[in-house]
């Protein structure tokens, strides 16, 4: 059996506060995610540049850090938020939501689109082999914070139960780990392979929403539930579960329009 480690959430100390662990893998996340863009720029037969690339990386910061943060305020902590508004404002206490970072991105692509006038299905097939490595740094933020722990393991002679001292005494699933794999690692390496060959417009979008979706419904069923929400439909799908469903649907859909009709093909350049 593990145990976590109690890693301090700072990495470096600066006077009463210092450098955030957390915030640090959303910098690498973003690091890596600007390198792939320049490769895949380089790649693209002078539709993309290093200038784009730049904009483009800014642009989905925003929509990440605004984005999460206010997803996370409205689908998980809004009570908290009532009793403490500039709690919203404190990101670096950890507290952020996939799904809320994905609506801003989208936001901020179309922003992007308009402004360097892209269609903007080329611009998300262009982005979604660079998320997966910002999710994995992400959930290992999460594990160094020490949240979003896993369920209780029904076999304590588990591999990998892990007991998180700050929480209880029970051995439990390290649940950021397996999502930093599924959601990072494995998605990235799909996505990745998938977007190395020509398809269709609005394709490697639509692989990487349905991946994701799949990889968090499975996930969520060895996290912990949120204390506040626990089980919100049929008393056993999540929160994470209910927002993540529709992301497969809507990901097969735009897979099948994207195969099957004429919304898939790319204008000529």
């Amino acid at each position: 059996m593990l145990t976590y480690p109690q890693i301090d959430p700072i990495a470096i100390h600066v006077g009463s506060g210092g450098i955030h662990w957390y915030g640090i893998m959303y910098l690498l996340g973003f690091a890596a995610g600007y390198g792939l863009a320049l490769w895949r720029a380089r790649q693209s037969q002078g539709h993309w540049n290093g200038d784009m690339v730049s904009d483009l990386v800014f642009y989905v910061a925003l929509g990440v850090i605004f984005g999460g943060r206010l997803g996370y305020v409205l689908f998980y902590g809004f009570p908290r938020f009532l009793d403490d508004p500039l709690w919203a404002l404190r990101v670096w206490e950890g507290g952020m939501s996939f799904h809320g970072g994905l609506l801003g991105v989208l936001v901020a692509m179309g922003i992007f689109a308009w402004q360097y006038k892209k269609n903007w299905w080329d611009v998300m097939d262009f982005v979604a082999p660079l998320v997966p490595p910002g999710i994995l740094f992400g959930r290992l933020g999460n594990f160094i914070g020490g949240e979003l722990w896993g369920r209780p393991v029904a076999d304590p002679n588990f591999p990998l139960a892990m007991v998180f001292p700050h929480v209880d005494v029970l051995p439990r699933h390290p649940s950021q780990l397996y999502e930093a794999v599924l959601e990072g690692l494995v998605l990235f390496i799909v996505v990745w392979w998938f977007s190395s060959k020509p398809r269709p417009r609005m394709a490697v979008a639509a692989v990487f929403t349905i991946g994701y979706g799949i990889a968090r419904f499975i996930v969520e069923f060895f996290r912990e539930p949120d204390a506040d929400k626990g089980f919100v439909f049929f008393d056993w799908m999540t929160m994470g579960q209910i927002l993540t469903a529709p992301m497969i649907l809507v990901g097969l859909l735009v897979l099948g329009l994207a195969y099957y009709t004429r919304f898939g093909e790319r204008a000529p350049s």
